[in-house]
């Protein structure tokens, strides 16, 4: 008998490729596959859009009237042409500005102040029994209402439109920031602490990276709502920005001009958020990949390592193994036949 021979080892991956990934062009198909998707659902969401603005085009120009009035709105047509005339204008830009330097002072000090406020009260708890109810007791109150207050309290009206989209964006990043650091397992902070860590670097090396993904969920609501605020804002107290001239273009009955600054406010809304959702996947690029990945996005599990296989057990050569012994062919000699007849009885003793 002879060993069965060893299976062919996996070649090493060439330098530069991690273990586990495939080279060459099984490489390049993956990310040529995603690629594909990212255009597909490009093209799926271009479509979107345009249907949304054929249906809106086709019901104001046939004057549609069940129970919606439609006849009361601009065409689509009458709305880009009034958008094309507004961007030609240098008031457009101007109150384009406002409104992002506004958004943008709000939304950094409710981030700053949103993530420390999060980490205090969710790692102390003589902070949350101080800060806790008084949160707690503001954050139902909506950020508009906070108007007149903003009115009385800062001298000028821009301090004010910052003071309320800060406040809007401030809670939700709050909320998100204490419910994700209360998620991080203690078992992270205890493997860390038994190397000799102390409370700040526990915060900065595990707190802080184990609860991003919570705290830029929370940033990406708080935007939406400040976007929200800050237009409202606008259009109460403000004399310039994209809010304010909508509400102008309604105050004259320019509907078409109103449909412009709606446009306008779901463009940078959109722009913005994604910005912060890019932001998010730089920041958290370390996390392993899920089973839900996002739409577009292939993760491929890594191969295996190439394992050999056990050698062969050793068998020694035919020759040295030892012949069972054969079986003996004599016959076995014949048990002793007993005697058929009766034994003869002794003499007999009788009494008398």
């Amino acid at each position: 008998m002879t060993a069965p021979p060893e299976a062919p080892r996996a070649a090493a991956p060439p330098a530069g490729v991690p273990a586990g990934r495939p080279a060459g062009p099984a490489a390049r198909r993956p990310r040529s596959g995603a690629r594909g998707a990212r255009a597909a659902r490009r093209t799926r969401q271009g479509l979107a859009l345009l249907a949304f603005a054929g249906l809106w085009q086709l019901l104001t120009a046939w004057k549609v009237r069940f129970w919606l009035r439609f006849d009361q709105l601009p065409t689509a047509v009458q709305v880009g042409q009034a958008l094309v005339r507004r961007i030609g204008t240098d008031e457009y830009w101007h109150d384009l500005a406002d409104s992002l330097r506004r958004i943008g002072c709000g939304f950094l000090l409710a981030a700053l102040l949103g993530v420390a406020a999060g980490v205090l009260t969710a790692r102390s708890r003589w902070a949350a029994d101080l800060l806790g109810p008084v949160l707690e007791l503001v954050r139902p109150i909506p950020a508009i209402a906070l108007v007149p207050v903003a009115i009385m309290l800062f001298p000028e009206n821009e301090q004010g439109i910052v003071f309320i989209t800060g406040t809007a964006a401030f809670f939700p990043v709050l909320v998100a920031t204490r419910h994700a650091v209360r998620a991080v397992p203690p078992l992270w902070e205890e493997a860390v602490r038994t190397m000799g860590a102390g409370r700040a670097r526990v915060l900065r090396s595990v707190v802080l990276p184990g609860a991003l993904p919570g705290i830029t969920g929370g940033l990406s609501v708080g935007l939406g709502v400040a976007w929200i605020c800050v237009i409202s804002a606008e259009m109460v107290s403000g004399q310039f920005g994209v809010g304010y001239r909508t509400w102008s273009a309604y105050t004259v009955l320019d509907y078409p001009g109103v449909f412009v600054g709606m446009a306008t406010i779901g463009v940078l809304g959109r722009v913005t958020s994604g910005a912060v959702e890019l932001l998010g996947r730089r920041l958290t690029a370390w996390l392993p990949p899920t089973g839900s990945a996002a739409p577009g996005r292939t993760t491929t599990a890594p191969a295996p390592p190439a394992i050999a296989p056990p050698p062969a057990p050793s068998t020694p050569a035919p020759s040295a193994i030892a012949p069972p012994p054969a079986p003996s062919t004599a016959a076995p000699a014949p048990a002793p036949v007993r005697s058929a007849t009766a034994p003869t009885p002794g003499p007999t003793e009788v009494r008398t």
